[in-house]
């Protein structure tokens, strides 16, 4: 067990305790944690062995109803009918729905396609929808239920570590278009969050990675002490529920401040994002993972905080080391066509009024806006990537 993940001031109102489901056929140490947003606080439920007991976890905010459970070709041969049985014991009449795995599924299109899927099965404002998978499934799903008869509750069931920190908290949906990431979306959060960290242990080791590109994230901007205890743990021993515990609690905290990123509170969670969105445009989605093009984009927003916030050149090599001991890239290959890299900065939409809002961090633990970053600058860090 990897210990000092447990922060009991950050993570006020949680409590491990013994969460009965299914007529009380299972038991497990869960931990909860209460999120606030505008429209409804939900919960988040984190454990090992509940994805087979969803339904009773549902059943405390949601009627038995007809429900849509989207996933992708990856997950849905794994957990689709595990998930199922649960619902249907229940008296949920759940429908299935998978898409190609991958970014590519993310748009616009394949959301209106789900949607008349969801029609056609009967689906209708007394429905809900399940993502099931990782950040791409729970981006479209919380999309399709934001449009679908004009907004119907969304239960988040992620699958990989990158969701269960990062893309299922904070309520932001969408998909993306031919000039940029999640360029068309709304603010839906979810009903529930179920992380199950049994799944954990049969993603494929590059899966696992990407996840602690966020994890890293967090610690930089909001969480030294966190960042210490990384550098301390070894990447193979990690004890993943408290983990996502903290990282949840870090993330909630930010968005609370900010939740429709109006003040400049939740754009601090973009660092790393500018630029690493755009790598990931330029690779056109293929050969980088999320949480890869994150990693560069972080080791660009450290050189660029040194320049522009007076990050110290230690904190600097710090940051680089822990992306490295977690197997994330740090440099980009030499061939990468690094002008495309350029080209997608501008339909970036954190560029506000033609201005670079670009996010630094000043020490580890810490971060701001600065408003003096150029293209030159971003220039150069990408040439040193």
């Amino acid at each position: 067990m990897v210990a000092g993940f447990v922060n009991s001031e950050r993570v006020r109102g949680c409590a491990v305790f013994l969460f009965r489901l299914c007529k009380n056929q299972y038991r497990f140490g869960v931990i909860a944690i209460q999120v606030q947003a505008a429209k409804h606080s939900y919960r988040v439920l984190i454990g090992s062995g509940i994805l087979g007991a969803t339904a009773g976890a549902v059943k405390d905010v949601l009627s038995p109803a007809a429900c849509a459970v989207i996933s992708d070709t990856n997950v849905a041969p794994r957990f689709g009918d595990q998930l199922q049985r649960s619902l249907v014991a229940a008296g949920y009449e759940p429908r299935l729905l998978t898409v190609p795995a991958g970014e590519e599924s993310k748009t616009l299109e394949r959301a209106g396609d789900i949607c008349e899927q969801m029609l056609s099965a009967g689906l209708n404002r007394q429905s809900f929808v399940i993502g099931l998978g990782g950040g791409v499934i729970g981006d479209l799903s919380g999309f399709v239920a934001a449009i679908f008869e004009r907004g119907i509750p969304h239960v988040q069931v992620p699958t990989t570590l990158l969701a269960m920190v990062d893309s299922s908290i904070g309520g932001k949906t969408g998909v993306n278009t031919g000039a940029g990431k999640n360029l068309i979306g709304a603010f839906h959060p979810p009903v529930l969050v179920l992380d199950d960290v049994e799944v954990l242990k049969k993603l494929p080791r590059r899966e696992l990675n990407q996840g602690f590109a966020e994890i890293i994230k967090h610690s930089i901007i909001a969480d030294a002490k966190m960042f210490r205890q990384l550098e301390d743990v070894d990447p193979e021993k990690v004890d993943f529920a408290p983990l996502i515990r903290e990282n949840i609690a870090t993330k909630a905290r930010i968005v609370k401040k900010d939740e429709f990123e109006r003040k400049g509170e939740r754009a601090l969670l973009n660092f790393g994002h500018t630029i690493g969105h755009a790598i990931e445009r330029a690779a056109e989605y293929r050969d980088l993972v999320h949480g890869e093009a994150v990693s560069l984009g972080i080791v660009a927003a450290s050189e660029l905080s040194m320049k522009k916030a007076g990050l110290p050149k230690k904190d600097r090599d710090r940051i680089v080391d822990l992306l490295r001991r977690f197997g994330l890239p740090i440099q980009l290959r030499k061939d990468f066509p690094r002008e495309k890299i350029f080209d997608a900065l501008k339909f970036d939409k954190k560029f506000v009024r033609g201005e670079v809002r670009f996010v630094v961090t000043t020490k580890i633990g810490s971060a701001e806006l600065a408003s003096d970053v150029t293209m030159d600058d971003l220039r150069a860090a990408v040439e040193m990537l």
